[in-house]
């Protein structure tokens, strides 16, 4: 009998290694590692993953600019580059609950109602809750094809037998391949399952979006070499006591990074925001201390912020410096700048920096407006 093969293999990043450590010498998190099966690959699973071609001189090679799709939403489109390149692989993350789904069934909906055959495979609801769901948003179109299923190789066939003009899987944690032994969500399946359908996606010139889960660091779970891999990382961001959602890009090879889209969840899905200024400004008093608008560029256009200082006089020996929406380490670097060139003394005060409405902002240009708060 053939002895299996085992390694190890670290939950938070993929490291593999051939024995257990308690601290991954790569992502430096403790207690990841998890005994994992590795089988040789079988000669047809090598052939799908292998694309034939020989060298051609990039001169005679045609580019697919034009073959961008509109995804019928504005915000999305922008987030992407222009529209949905074919054959693209697009990694959705985001809190549970964020509306991650809900977004990509939207987008499904306007493809199908330009004639277009698109494909939802689901690993976490039931065709009647996506049903529901469905009717709550009005993506209700014949052209919608709905797929249940986990199984990896089923999957590729369903695709291979519709030929849908864009595939949804909902989400890659769930998917799983026969050909490994280890469970769901492990990061030898996750990165199998991706690995094939990117593969899939690039030669037969589909477009796939992966759903993914997060950690709860909020980075995307699974190996890193998952975002690797594919051409598009989105990360869907929101505050649970504000209605508003951001699709922010972190990575995107046909398009510029960093680009934001912005949505209002509302009861029948959800809706463009296309001044995002206008509504994250709504709620402002006018004339009040310690509030300060700022200009921050996110992706290609600049957005109104507002920024909100709390500075009172501490009642523990360490004062604290608390960050919403920024980073705290540059708040801190902030304060000491305005203790050493501005002349105020606020070792003995507590300062809290707000960004109104829930939104992070990494514009290095807000700090006049963070110190202009403080100093207020």
């Amino acid at each position: 009998m053939k002895k299996v093969k085992t390694s190890f293999f670290c939950q938070n990043c993929g490291h593999q290694s051939l024995k257990w450590a308690g601290k991954c010498p790569s992502c430096g998190q403790w207690n990841t590692f998890a005994e994992e099966e590795v089988r040789e690959a079988s000669p047809g699973a090598r052939a799908e993953l292998s694309f034939n071609e020989k060298p051609l001189p990039i001169d005679t090679i045609a580019s697919d600019e034009r073959e961008r799709v509109k995804s019928g939403i504005e915000e999305v489109d922008r987030v992407l580059g222009g529209g949905i390149v074919r054959g693209s692989a697009v990694l959705v993350g985001g809190d549970p609950g964020i509306g991650k789904s809900t977004l990509l069934l939207q987008v499904m909906q306007h493809l199908a109602a330009r004639g277009l055959k698109v494909l939802y495979v689901s690993g976490e609801e039931s065709a009647r809750q996506i049903k529901m769901r469905g009717e709550r948003i009005g993506a209700t179109s014949g052209n919608i094809l709905i797929l249940v299923e986990v199984d990896l190789d089923n999957i590729l066939k369903y695709i291979r037998e519709t030929k849908p003009a864009a595939v949804v899987v909902d989400s890659v944690q769930t998917v799983y391949s026969p050909l490994l032994s280890s469970a769901p969500g492990s990061v030898g399946q996750v990165r199998e399952a991706s690995e094939r359908l990117i593969i899939f996606a690039k030669k037969s010139g589909i477009p796939v979006f992966l759903i993914g889960h997060v950690t709860k660091d909020g980075s995307i779970a699974g190996p890193k070499v998952l975002e690797h891999m594919v051409d598009t990382v989105l990360y869907f961001e929101g505050d649970s006591g504000h209605s508003y959602r951001m699709i922010r890009g972190m990575k995107n090879r046909f398009g510029p990074t960093n680009e934001v889209g912005v949505f209002e969840m509302r009861d029948r899905g959800l809706v463009e925001v296309l001044n995002p200024s206008e509504y994250f400004l709504a709620e402002r008093p006018e004339g009040s201390s310690g509030s300060v608008v700022v200009p921050s560029m996110e992706g290609t256009r600049p957005i109104l912020v507002e920024i909100q200082s709390l500075v009172s006089p501490t009642n523990f020996g360490m004062p604290r410096r608390t960050a919403i929406g920024v980073d705290a380490n540059r708040v801190s670097l902030l304060v000491a700048v305005l203790e050493k060139i501005g002349g105020l003394r606020l070792g003995s005060h507590d300062v809290f920096i707000n960004v109104a409405g829930g939104v992070r902002v990494t514009e290095p240009a807000v700090d006049l407006g963070i110190i202009s708060a403080m100093a207020s």
